[in-house]
Order: structure tokens, then sequence, then C-alpha cells
């Protein structure tokens, strides 16, 4: 069953729903010569960004303001507060375009990097071939700086550090 809410800062103007739909609601709105019209219900198009999520352009006060879908429904379904990079949407099937509730969750940013649909040469998380070494890279990001934790002949050895420094950041 679908749900509808309001989007946060678009109250009385805009809902998004649980399947990830976005409608502008009824509203009488002041025409080009200040005569009322009446803007009827209606579920809005979407647009698609180059890297796949999608997006709606909401209207307030004369503006328009490009939203992303996810984000919303994130922000009206689970209560996500957008902080940066420290707390983020994740999509759990990996599909931009499917923003349904049971689809969307919030995840730590370390989290999303973790996610195995980034290409790898590894099947860990923060190991790498290097091709001019012959051997299995293993880094780390921390504070946005790449820290390399050593090169080792096969990748479990690599996987291994990465996780022991993991949770010795922990």
């Amino acid at each position: 069953m679908e749900v509808w809410k309001d989007i946060k800062g678009y109250e009385g103007l805009y809902q998004v729903s649980s399947f990830g739909r976005v409608k502008s609601l009824q509203r009488k709105r002041i025409g080009f010569k200040k005569t009322p019209t009446i803007v009827n219900e209606r579920v809005l198009k979407t647009g698609t960004q180059t890297n796949g999520y999608l997006i709606v352009g909401l209207h307030k006060e004369g503006k328009v303001k490009t939203k992303l879908i996810h984000q919303i429904v994130a922000i009206s379904f689970l209560n996500h507060k957008p902080d940066g990079l420290n707390m983020v949407v994740n999509h759990i099937n990996f599909d931009r375009s499917d923003n349904r509730i049971e689809n969307i969750e919030i995840i730590t940013h370390r989290q999303n990097s973790n996610q195995k649909h980034l290409k790898s040469s590894s099947k860990y998380t923060g190991v790498s071939w290097c091709n001019t070494s012959k051997k299995w890279v293993s880094s780390i990001s921390i504070n946005n700086k790449k820290k390399t934790l050593g090169r080792f002949l096969n990748e479990y050895e690599a996987h291994l550090a990465y996780e022991n420094k993991l949770k010795e950041l922990l």
C-alpha cells in the first residue's frame, strides 16, 4: 500500500510516497496577471542525473530547487538528517532509480564505500592487485587520506591487514 507524507520544507505543496513517487498537491496559485488559478494534484515527472540518481524540481516562493528523490524518501520516512558524509542513504539493491522505502537504508559513509558494487580487482574491501609489484595491496582511507597497509603475496593476508586496521580504528 502506497503511503504519502509531506516533504519537509514543502508542507502543503508536495508529498513523497513510500514507492518513491513525488506529487504536487492541489492549491491556489496567483498567476502572471494576479489572477488566482487552481493547480491540480499530480505526480511529477522525474529527471535522471548522469550518475543514475532520480531528481525532481520543487517550486516554492518563485524559486525552484532540484532534490534527490532517495534523499527526500529517507528524510520523510526514515527521519534521516543529512550531515555531509557521516551518514548516507544507500540503495540496498544498488539500483539508483529504485527509491521504494524498502530499498532505502541509512548507513555510515564507510559502510557505503565497503559495498561490493564498487569495481575492484579483489573480492575484499580495501584490497587491490598491483601489476608493478605483482602483489596484493591493502589500503584504508582515514580522514580522506589513503594509507597503504602493506603488500602481500596472497589476497586473504591483505584482507586481514585491512580488517585488523579497521578494528583498531573502531
